[in-house]
């Protein structure tokens, strides 16, 4: 087993191997690879039929916002809770169980919009019920991916590569079906991508893992957090993307969608984010090819391409421009998130995986809200592109601290899972 906090002597380069060009993948892999290529198509689509079918209700900017964030707050507020009933359990049954509960709820708000009542109330506590459900379902991700596939970076960046391709299929699926029938037909399609993943989750054949007995939920909670501080190179990471989350991914979402539209039209904002789209297909296939010894180091030495994106559009460069910075930076954010799920996937044991993945996803999810309701203020201060100066510049900042910290740079890999 690997030093907990991975700190290792390190080597004179960044090496890096390439993975074999044949690879069997199995059953169960297929199976969990469309599952989550259907849960992030149901994703990708959701935003699209809030904000049409709110809108088509009369309400505004603001009721949309909070129906995502009933959603949000509730999977960064119960996802820790979430990683300890799943080191208690069958991971498989509590994801089954959470796909089957949005199954219904997607069905409720399927109706809501078919018969014309809708209540905003209404729609965000489905809202919340569906964030529970994510919260339960996220820690058993991490622990699954390992018990599937041998090569657990190959299978992390077919994973992604789906997941992109989904990213960029979502909105236009939900556009075409609200177009064919209606708002509610949307979300008829989102509980059948949850039935799909239940599916193919029930027709995994996995072993029995340990679940674990004995200790009260607050020692298991103490327990991890305990481990997750124990690794200096998890937290430093956690902490950086905190920040980055209030400096740069909370506040570009938006106001990169409120500039390209205002200054090139919806046409192009579509075109640019197809393209970003292609770039994290892009970064999901190089990183199943690559494997970097120090994988954090890489992946965060390719996610300085991410200031591509809202520096492009701040300096109000011509629409192909910033569409080559949404590629490179769709390409370094999906090689990074391959690099740093394998890392979790391979150097923490398996029997609190869940819980330190829980905790993981908390810190990760914490400031995003922040740095949304930010971004308004933030603009009208400043103005749009000096925040997003700050938003690039930002990455650049914070990768470099991140780099300082030596257990996060020389983190070796390791090619196996940790037991």
């Amino acid at each position: 087993m690997t030093d907990p906090r991975g700190e290792r002597g390190l080597p004179s380069t960044l090496e890096v191997a390439v993975a074999p060009r044949v690879r069997r993948w199995n059953r169960n892999f297929w199976l969990f690879l469309v599952a989550r290529g259907a849960a992030r198509l149901g994703d990708m689509m959701l935003p699209v039929a809030l904000a049409a079918g709110l809108v088509q209700y009369g309400h505004g900017a603001g009721a949309v916002g909070a129906a995502m964030a009933s959603y949000s707050a509730c999977v960064a507020g119960f996802v820790v809770f979430g990683g300890v009933i799943a080191d208690r359990v069958d991971t498989r049954v509590l994801m089954v169980l959470a796909d089957v509960v949005r199954v219904g709820t997607q069905g409720l708000v399927a109706a809501m919009f078919f018969t014309g009542h809708v209540v905003l109330w209404q729609v965000c506590a489905v809202g919340a019920v569906n964030g529970i459900c994510a919260a339960l379902f996220q820690p058993g991700v991490a622990s699954t991916i390992p018990r599937i596939a041998d090569d657990v970076q190959g299978a992390n960046g077919a994973i992604r590569t789906a997941e992109s391709v989904m990213t960029v299929a979502g909105p236009a699926v939900a556009g075409a079906l609200i177009a064919v029938t209606s708002v509610g037909g949307v979300f008829v399609a989102h509980a059948l991508t949850y039935v799909v993943s239940a599916a193919c989750l029930l027709g995994l054949r996995l072993g029995r893992a340990v679940a674990r007995t004995g200790a009260s939920f607050g020692l298991d909670l103490a327990e991890g957090w305990r481990e997750f501080r124990a690794r200096t190179w998890m937290w430093s990471v956690i902490l950086a993307w905190m920040t980055l989350m209030i400096t740069t991914f909370g506040p570009t979402a938006p106001l990169v969608a409120t500039a390209l539209v205002v200054d090139h039209g919806s046409t192009a904002f579509g075109l640019v984010n197809a393209v970003g789209g292609v770039g994290m297909v892009v970064g999901g296939l190089i990183a199943m090819r690559l494997r970097p010894n120090r994988p954090l180091l890489a992946g965060a030495l390719a996610l300085l391409g991410f200031a591509a994106q809202p520096l492009s559009v701040a300096l109000g460069l011509p629409v192909a421009v910033i569409a080559a910075g949404f590629a490179v930076a769709g390409a370094a954010h999906a090689f990074w998130g391959v690099m740093w799920a394998t890392s979790v996937q391979t150097q923490v044991p398996g029997t609190i995986l869940n819980r330190i993945h829980a905790y993981e996803v908390a810190g990760s999810l914490a400031m995003m809200p922040v740095g949304q309701a930010l971004a308004g203020p933030a603009s009208a201060l400043l103005g749009t592109s000096s925040v997003l100066v700050v938003s690039g510049v930002g990455v650049v900042v914070v990768i470099t601290a991140l780099l300082m910290v030596p257990a996060v740079r020389d983190l070796r890999r390791v090619d196996r899972a940790a037991v």
